[in-house]
């Protein structure tokens, strides 16, 4: 089998394997502190709200996998804004203080707005403001940076590979403009939607040409550019170790041009790495699971869109939450169901990606990225 031969099943005839989550016998009222095994608390959670999305990027959604024929989930699969909701609320119980909203492409979900405005409204333990964040490519970002932001979104994330125009429409493969994606950037800043963060996936040889021209475009904007290892999530998009570039390249490569030292996390299990231009013009971000693994101190958790509860963005299984939202089950069973989950829990997968044996077992079962969310 060669390299360039997707090694797994169909995805149009697949659905990934997922568990029914048990319900314990003594139900406990959660008090916004569970640990997993390797005593990291659950702090922020993914959901992801569509499976579908309008670009075709190389290291995620391939045109020769998810191609017009390719069958996306129908809208009865999907939870509803209401199911969306109902989970959150148990999850914040738990002690979660940071909602993403993924893909697919998230903006791509009807009303999303409203879904933004139900879990804005979510209180805490701690009291504070939920940190409610949405990951999106920027395509609808222009027309809806506002409603987002009224609706009570308090920042957005936004995925750019290249500030060079020919090499962004080569990666995003349907010949959608930088000047596009820009234009949604200026518009969530004038709509308040700050920091935004612009993700960069590095891929070596294939736009690591943009790492100092993507750093140069953004200095001084208030905008940080996040540097993102090429990973190997999924199956479908041809991962090879040799396509990645160390993160400590990238920070070499930008100090070289401008001048870097670094800073502190904002808060434990951070997935980025900050750095700061020495001359005050702003910082930049590195996220590097596949050479500095951050396994150690990870607090995240994902939802797919049809309610799968997934521990790790390189799991091969789920749990089938939904099947406990729409089985009749009470909040107070439910949210044991998830702590249980996630006492049980003991993912490394980074960790232990150099060990071959591990990597070939995982290779043909990982979860797509654009089904469980960045």
């Amino acid at each position: 089998m060669t390299e360039s031969v997707i090694p797994i099943f169909d995805l149009r005839e697949h659905r990934y394997h997922s568990m029914r989550p048990s319900i314990p016998e003594q139900l406990q009222q959660p008090d916004g502190l569970v640990a997993d095994l390797r005593g990291r608390p659950l702090h922020d959670l993914r959901i992801s709200v569509t499976d579908r999305c309008n670009f075709r990027c190389v290291y995620c959604m391939p045109k020769e996998v998810f191609d017009k024929d390719y069958r996306f989930l129908p809208h009865s699969e999907l939870l509803s804004f209401e199911e969306i909701e109902r989970t959150a609320r148990l999850f914040v119980a738990h002690g979660v203080e940071k909602i993403r909203l993924t893909g697919g492409e998230p903006l791509l979900r009807k009303n999303i707005e409203k879904l933004v405005d139900m879990l804005a409204r979510i209180p805490t333990v701690s009291g504070r403001p939920l940190d409610l964040t949405l990951t999106t490519n920027a395509s609808l970002l222009a027309r809806k940076a506002t409603s987002l932001r009224d609706a009570g979104l308090s920042r957005v994330s936004v995925s750019l590979d290249a500030i060079d125009d020919p090499t962004f429409r080569r990666m995003n493969d349907v010949d959608f403009a930088v000047a596009d994606v820009l234009r949604g950037i200026e518009a969530a800043q004038a709509a308040g939607l700050a920091p935004i963060k612009v993700n960069m996936v590095v891929k070596r040889g294939t736009n690591d040409d943009q790492i100092v021209p993507m750093a140069r475009h953004f200095r001084g904007t208030g905008i940080i550019v996040r540097f993102i290892e090429f990973m190997d999530v999924g199956a479908s998009n041809h991962w090879r170790m040799d396509e990645v570039l160390p993160s400590s390249e990238v920070v070499s490569r930008i100090d070289a041009a401008f001048g870097l030292e670094p800073m502190d996390p904002n808060y434990s299990g951070e997935t980025a790495k900050r750095w700061r231009y020495r001359d005050g013009a702003g910082e930049i971000g590195v996220i590097s699971s596949v050479t500095q693994a951050f396994c150690g101190d990870c607090s995240r958790i994902r939802l797919s869109t049809e309610g799968r509860l997934y521990l790790c963005l390189f799991a091969t299984e789920g749990y089938d939450l939904r099947a406990l939202l729409r089985g009749g089950y009470s909040d107070l069973q439910i949210s044991n169901a998830i702590a249980a989950i996630w006492r049980a829990r003991q993912d490394n997968y980074s960790e232990q990606r150099g060990n071959p044996s591990v990597r070939a077992a995982r290779a043909a079962q990982k979860i797509e990225m654009s089904y469980i969310g960045g």
